[in-house]
């Protein structure tokens, strides 16, 4: 159930400390985000507002039983079943305008209850207080970079496609797209589509592009034989397409930019009916995407204009000073090479940057650093040259290639759950760390403040407000299989489904939010929730929290439970107490 869905239920109960507790703990702020005297103004509006009003029939069940004079909603639905066809359309739509009136009523209340951007939030319980060491990974993570970066990444690769593997040069009429593609998605190599997939492998019609254009729901399924993806198509534990595999799925950042070019690719030959392979295009857009970084031509152009590449240096300045001056240690893991890394910090915190760190390890390998043990540790100076002694301890101030995870703990003994480390990459950051290793991990996702920010809006709210009431009516009425009746079902199925379109449009009119598919979690959301024991937008949130705080996941109700606990009443309790 979602949060709107378990706040709208808080609002069907008569319990008001159940409300209290979806508003400030399930539901957004964390209580000592917001002051005390705020609370108490915010609790009065919840308790005083017209609740009499808005608790008399708020189920479905309960409208029904209004409207027939039952006792209850069997007996209101029994008592329907011999009137005539007109009187049954009459009463499904008075029903209906009924529900969509108390809804209605519901937004003001659930529009004063937004979500702060700045929150950390959990998948699983994790204290700060049991965390001594603090893992980072560089980009997306320490730092932020700008759009002009993907459009950098797509013309160059764009260029190196043209000019090494002799595309054609009608491909430099495409333009970076940035508002195109989200993060997540997959592409299925052998038929040139990239496309949204959810939790359980199903495509969600109407996010399939092949080029820049949507394939239409029927040639999706035909060509799929429905919209399941068999687990042996999915792309591999890291996201890639081997093995057999023949989807890849694109999560991280960088990735837009190479989406973004495939399918401009795919555009261009469709466009010219250019007969191609698309195993091929793949493998050569995936090639010249590469180059852009191991060539180290998008390291230069950034070094040569950090003001216009790189952003929120002075947040992550402040949270690497609150942990260094709470006596934290800290660690650095990145792909990435030394001195693109020490320009990068030095406009970022400063030229003592090293002093933060205990340690620094640059061109780790990752995913790879997590799993080969044969890759030992070496040395390298401040100006990349390499050393060749062997390396018996890993000491603060000086700068270490390659290595492996394995060889890292023995010479730190830093395991277990008191480390946590941070990174943007679901897969090449974070799953061997908790699978394997046990470290907590917190995945930095940038999208996420952009989305809660779109959810809070009332265009939003009413939505997914009304969408709510709407599936429940339909779930209840769906009982009554007289045509009349029907007929009136598939009206509210085809409201449903374009209210839902609609929903999608909101974050992102080709592809949707980056979490869900509909109502389903993406496939994406799934992998998060089983990697990260907490996320949140920038390293940032972090300043909102002491080292003594514990993060909580919702008890989200599994479908065969109750959406309230026993334990919440006893929370509310307390929470209000701390309050007055």
């Amino acid at each position: 159930m979602t949060p709107l869905s378990l706040y709208l239920c808080s609002l069907l109960k008569k319990n008001k400390l159940l409300i209290c507790y979806n508003y400030l703990h399930t539901h957004g702020t964390p209580l000592h985000l917001v002051d005390r005297a705020a609370r108490k103004t915010r609790l009065a509006r919840l308790l005083d507002m017209n609740f009499r009003a808005v608790f008399r029939g708020r189920v479905t069940g309960k409208v029904l039983a209004q409207q027939s004079g039952a006792k209850n909603y069997r007996e209101a639905t029994m008592c329907t079943s011999s009137a005539s066809g007109q009187d049954m359309t009459n009463w499904l739509w008075s029903i209906y305008n009924e529900t969509k009136k108390q809804t209605e009523a519901l937004i003001p209340v659930i529009s004063k209850n937004s979500v702060n951007p700045n929150t950390i939030f959990a998948n699983n319980e994790m204290s700060l207080h049991d965390i001594e060491i603090y893992g980072f990974d560089y980009d997306y993570t320490l730092a932020f970079y700008s759009r002009h970066l993907h459009t950098l990444i797509f013309n160059i690769a764009r260029d190196i496609l043209i000019q090494e593997h002799r595309y054609p040069e009608g491909l430099r009429e495409y333009e970076y797209i940035p508002n195109f593609v989200v993060r997540g998605l997959h592409y299925d190599v052998q038929k040139a589509l990239l496309m949204k997939i959810d939790a359980f492998h199903y495509i969600q019609l109407g996010t399939v592009y092949r080029g820049l254009h949507p394939v239409p729901d029927k040639e999706v399924i035909a060509m799929y034989d429905g919209c399941h993806v068999p687990l042996e198509n999915m792309s591999d534990f890291y996201g890639k397409s081997s093995h057999g595999h023949t989807m890849k799925q694109f999560m991280d950042i960088f990735s837009l930019p190479e989406m973004n070019l495939l399918c401009c690719v795919n555009d261009y030959f469709m466009k010219h009916n250019i007969d191609y392979e698309p195993v091929h295009l793949y493998k050569d857009v995936k090639a010249a995407i590469g180059d852009v970084h191991v060539k180290g031509i998008m390291y230069r152009a950034v070094e040569a204009d950090m003001e216009n590449y790189i952003s929120y240096g002075e947040q992550t300045h402040a949270v690497l000073k609150k942990l260094y001056e709470d006596g934290k240690k800290m660690f650095l893991i990145t792909n990435s090479p030394f001195d693109f890394v020490d320009r990068g910090m030095n406009y970022i915190v400063g030229k003592d940057w090293r002093d933060l760190f205990d340690i620094v390890i640059v061109q780790a390998d990752k995913p790879g650093f997590f799993n080969d043990r044969r890759k030992p540790f070496r040395r390298v100076t401040d100006k990349g040259v390499l050393h060749w002694d062997r390396i018996h301890k890993l000491e603060k101030g000086k700068i270490y290639k390659q290595g492996n995870l394995y060889e890292f703990l023995r010479l730190t003994g830093w395991r277990g759950s008191k480390v946590l480390y941070f990174g943007d990459h679901i897969y090449s950051d974070l799953a061997d760390l908790t699978l394997k290793h046990g470290w907590r991990t917190g995945a930095i996702i940038p999208e996420l403040r952009k989305e809660i920010k779109i959810m809070n809006t009332e265009q939003y709210v009413h939505l997914m407000t009304w969408l709510q009431g709407l599936t429940g009516l339909i779930e209840h009425m769906q009982v009554h299989r007289d045509p009349a009746s029907q007929s009136v079902v598939q009206e509210w199925i085809k409201e449903r489904e374009a209210m839902r379109s609609q929903t999608k449009d909101i974050f992102n009119s080709q592809f949707g939010s980056l979490f869900r598919t509909y109502h389903n979690p993406t496939y994406f959301s799934r992998r998060l929730s089983r990697f990260a024991d907490i996320y949140m937008a920038s390293l940032s949130c972090l300043l909102n929290y002491d080292f003594q705080h514990t993060f909580f996941p919702r008890r989200t109700p599994l479908q065969h439970e109750s959406p309230f606990w026993p334990e919440q009443t006893r929370h509310v309790d307390c929470n209000l107490k701390a309050i007055h």
